[in-house]
């Protein structure tokens, strides 16, 4: 992929990871008035997969999409296990809903990169993602220790108590799951020739994860004691789910999972501190976020640099 083709993927995952930074924040409120983090996540995804079965339904080209994805899995072409990325999706979802009222967002997107940087880097390597396997060159891995040395420093100011970080194992998990969710929604996306039906598979399959979570939920914990908000930027979650979603599957093949991911991470950082500006909080961004938000940004670039080949 030439540079400036490559720059370019790279711009739409900044705008892709400011979105995840969004709708935690847009998620985690939705989880409060709500009273359950499962049903927050079942409002996101539901609406994204009402969205995405409009989008399918009129458009000819995700119509057949679907048509081949089905072909293929009936003939053994393409494995059930490709098509569950939404899965992991479901569980990043859920766990903004779950933590994101206590940790914040910002100890959110700490926990959510921290895995989410590692895992691209191996799962690049293996070769999940439809473009190959991508080794892990010096400029890689260099890129991937600057962005996990750099997230908590833009976010040092909000690390909240020590014993809320228990809880951002959660996100943790939900770093790992997303850069194999990434590889596995381009696999779909190949083998469907389009991102309308590879996004609309993500949120069927994540939806019925989270219904099945929620009722689970409810029987060890009773129905929730919330009510359904009025304002609609509440249920803005699941639009956003799909505008990220769609960028992933669309890049993954190009940029790789590992340089998709980076340039997602600047963006969840970049849009955390841009959301701090905004929005009221208690500690508005000191210098260390804006160093650390400086930092992923090198980070990126330094991962998009292309390999030297030795001169013969």
């Amino acid at each position: 992929m030439r540079s400036s083709g490559k720059a370019f993927g790279v711009g739409l995952a900044l705008l892709g990871g400011a979105g995840v930074a969004l709708q935690s924040r847009i998620n985690g409120e939705l989880a409060g008035r709500v009273g359950s983090g499962f049903l927050a996540a079942v409002i996101s995804f539901g609406t994204g997969l009402v969205i995405m079965a409009i989008a399918t339904a009129v458009t000819p080209n995700a119509r057949r999409g679907l048509g081949k994805v089905a072909a293929l899995l009936r003939k053994g072409g393409l494995r059930w296990w490709e098509c569950v990325g939404g899965a992991a999706g479901a569980f990043l979802v859920a766990s903004q809903g779950i933590t994101v009222g206590s940790l914040g967002v910002a100890v959110f997107i700490v926990s959510l990169v921290g895995g989410q940087s590692v895992s691209s880097l191996f799962v690049d390597r293996a070769g999940l993602a439809p473009g190959g396997p991508r080794p892990i060159t010096p400029n890689r891995a260099i890129g991937t220790v600057l962005t996990v040395v750099a997230v908590p420093i833009a976010v040092a100011g909000h690390l909240g108590t020590p014993a809320a970080l228990g809880l951002a194992v959660l996100p943790l998990l939900a770093g790992f799951g997303s850069a194999w969710q990434q590889a596995m929604n381009g696999r779909v996306r190949q083998a469907g020739e389009g991102v309308v039906a590879t996004t609309f598979i993500n949120f069927l399959v994540g939806t019925v994860a989270l219904i099945i979570a929620f009722l689970i939920s409810m029987i060890f914990k009773g129905a929730p004691t919330g009510s359904l908000p009025s304002e609609p930027w509440l249920y803005l979650g699941g639009t956003l789910g799909i505008i990220f979603i769609a960028i992933a599957a669309a890049l993954v093949r190009h940029i790789g999972v590992l340089l998709l991911g980076l340039g997602m991470i600047a963006g969840q950082v970049i849009g955390a501190v841009l959301l701090d500006l905004i929005l009221p909080v208690d500690n508005k961004p000191g210098i260390a976020t804006y160093i650390g938000a400086g930092l992923t940004l090198v980070a990126v670039w330094i991962a998009a640099l292309p390999r030297k080949t030795p001169t013969p």
